[in-house]
C-alpha cells in the first residue's frame, strides 16, 4: 500500500509539472525596434559614454548577435522586412515613406489567424506619409489594423517627448518620454491578454533616438560635459534602455517571462554626427550600404529555450524574424508570400549553425548587397566592391580587383537574386500577377485634408515647428 501511495504521489507531481510546462509553440512575442541606434550604441560594445544596463542584462541572459542586419539602411524598408520576411523592394517600400502594399501578407495577420492578440505601439511609417510623426487617421487605408494589428497606438513616423498618438484613430496626448509611454501601453495590452490566457504579439517601434532629440534634464545629466545634441541623443537612449528594463520587469511580475520572446534590434545604422563609436568603428552610417549602415544591435531573449547566454557571429537579419516565428508557432507556408528572403533561425536559439545556406540580399536606392557568410558583394554607382568581413569588418580592403573568381561567383549570386526581386517589383508574386494600381502615393502629411485642422495648433511643437511654419507661409 505504501509503495502504491508513493507511486500515486509521484504521478501527481509529474502531472503538475507537465501542466506547468510552458507551451513553446505559443509563446508571447515582443518585437522591439529602436530608430537610428547604431551598432556601437550599447554598453556591451564599450561605448565611451553610454550605459545601457537593461540591454546589457538582456544580452547577458539571451542570444546576442554581433552580425545582425537591418533590412535596409533606413527606416520604412526595414519595417517592411520585419512584417513580411521579404526584402523591401518586393513589398513596394523602396525607401522611407513608401506604403506597404495591402497585397502583402504580414506576421501579424498570420498570428491573428491562430489566436494571437496583436498590438502595434509607436512608429509605423508604412502608410505612405512623409514628415515627422503624426497620429494616424482613422480612415487611413494603410493603418496598422489593415495589416493585422487589432490594437494600435501609433504615429506615422518618429516621435519625441509628450507625443500625440492615435489609438485606433482617436488622438490622445501623453506626457513623458515616448519610449516609456509606449512600453507602458504595450504592457497593459500584454497583461490584459495574459489574464484572458491568450498569447500576444506586440510590436514596439520607438521614435528614439531619431532627430529631433528631446531628453529630460535628468537623463541628460550624465553627459553634461558633451555638446547639447549629444546630451539629448544619449539621454533619449538612457530612457529607452530604462523602458526595456520596465518591459522585462513587467513580464516577470505577470509571471510570463519564461515563455516570452523579446527580440530587440535597430532599424538601420547610426548617425554620423555622433562619431565612429556610434557604429562601433564600422564603415559608413545610416543610408549607406556599408556595415555601419546595415549592421545593428540584435538580441533575442526567451528564457524557456535560450537557457545559456551566447554571442553568435551567425549573419542574421530582420528578414529572418517572420520565418523564425512561423517555425516556432507552426504557421504554414500559406502564411507568407513567396519568395521569402529570410530563413528560420530557431535552431540558433539552442546551438550554433555552421553557415547560412542562403545569402542575405539588400536593395536600396539603386544600390545592392549580397552577404554570403563572410563575403560581402556591394554594387553602387555601377562599380563592384568585395570584402571578407571575417578579416576586414571595417571594409577597408576591396578584393574586387584581386579575387576575380570570387567576384564572379558573388556577382552571379547577386544577379540571380536581383532578377527575382525585379519579378516581385512587377507583382508576379501576387495571385493577380500584378501590383494593385490603387496604391497611395508617397506624400507629406501636411498636404492631407485630414490634418489641415491641426496645423496651426501643432506649429509650435518641437517635432513640427521647423516643417510646419514654412508650409504655412507657402499657402
Amino acid at each position: 500500500m505504501r509503495a502504491f501511495l508513493i507511486f500515486l504521489g509521484l504521478s501527481f507531481l509529474l502531472t503538475l509539472e507537465a501542466d506547468a510546462a510552458p507551451d513553446l509553440s505559443r509563446p508571447n512575442i515582443v518585437f522591439i525596434m529602436s530608430d537610428d541606434q547604431g551598432w556601437g550604441q550599447v554598453g556591451y560594445r564599450n561605448h565611451p559614454h553610454l550605459k545601457t544596463p537593461h540591454l546589457d542584462a538582456m544580452a547577458a541572459n539571451g542570444l546576442r548577435f554581433d552580425r545582425f542586419y537591418a533590412g535596409a539602411s533606413n527606416c520604412s524598408p526595414t519595417r517592411a522586412t520585419v512584417l513580411t520576411g521579404r526584402t523591401n523592394d518586393r513589398t513596394g517600400v523602396e525607401t522611407h515613406g513608401f506604403p506597404l502594399r495591402l497585397q502583402e501578407k504580414t506576421i501579424a495577420q498570420a498570428l491573428q489567424k491562430i489566436g494571437y492578440a496583436t498590438g502595434h505601439f509607436g512608429k509605423w511609417h508604412l502608410n505612405g506619409l512623409r514628415g515627422p510623426g503624426v497620429p494616424v487617421l482613422s480612415d487611413d487605408t494603410h493603418h496598422p489594423g489593415a495589416f493585422g494589428f487589432e490594437t494600435w497606438l501609433t504615429t506615422t513616423n518618429f516621435f519625441d517627448r509628450d507625443p500625440i498618438l492615435s489609438r485606433e484613430g482617436e488622438f490622445e496626448e501623453f506626457t513623458g518620454d515616448s519610449s516609456e509611454i509606449i512600453v507602458d501601453e504595450a504592457l497593459k495590452f500584454i497583461a490584459e491578454k495574459s489574464k484572458e490566457e491568450r498569447p500576444s504579439f506586440s510590436v514596439i517601434w520607438y521614435g528614439t533616438p531619431h532627430d529631433p532629440m528631446v531628453a529630460s534634464d535628468e537623463d541628460r545629466k550624465p553627459f553634461a560635459d558633451l555638446p547639447e545634441k549629444f546630451q539629448h541623443q544619449y539621454g533619449e537612449l538612457v530612457a529607452m534602455d530604462r523602458s526595456i528594463g520596465a518591459m522585462r520587469k513587467g513580464l516577470r511580475e505577470l509571471g510570463i517571462e519564461e515563455n516570452t520572446i523579446i527580440w530587440f534590434c535597430s532599424d538601420n545604422g547610426g548617425l554620423s554626427p555622433f562619431g565612429p563609436e556610434t557604429v562601433g568603428g564600422l564603415r559608413g552610417w545610416k543610408n549607406t550600404m556599408y556595415e555601419g549602415g546595415l549592421r545593428v544591435p540584435g538580441i533575442v531573449e526567451w528564457p524557456a529555450v535560450i537557457t545559456e547566454a551566447r554571442i553568435t557571429e551567425f549573419p542574421a537579419g530582420t528578414f529572418d524574424m517572420f520565418p523564425t516565428i512561423a517555425e516556432i508557432t507552426g504557421l504554414g507556408e500559406e502564411s507568407m508570400i513567396a519568395p521569402i528572403d529570410g530563413i528560420s533561425i530557431r535552431q540558433l536559439f539552442e546551438k550554433e549553425i555552421d553557415k547560412r545556406e542562403s545569402p542575405l540580399g539588400f536593395r536600396h536606392n539603386e544600390r545592392g548587397v549580397i552577404i554570403d557568410n563572410n563575403f560581402k558583394f556591394l554594387l553602387q554607382e555601377g562599380k563592384s566592391e568585395l570584402y571578407d568581413l571575417s578579416k576586414d569588418f571595417k571594409e577597408e580592403n576591396n578584393l574586387a580587383g584581386t579575387k576575380p573568381d570570387l567576384l564572379k561567383k558573388m556577382t552571379a549570386k547577386w544577379d540571380q537574386w536581383n532578377q527575382s526581386v525585379e519579378q516581385s517589383v512587377k507583382g508576379s508574386d501576387y495571385p493577380s500577377g500584378k501590383v494593385d494600381p490603387n496604391q497611395p502615393e508617397r506624400r507629406f502629411w501636411t498636404d492631407e485634408a485630414g490634418y489641415q485642422p491641426y496645423l496651426s495648433d501643432w506649429a509650435d511643437r518641437p517635432e513640427y515647428s521647423s516643417r510646419l511654419k514654412p508650409q504655412k507661409k507657402k499657402k
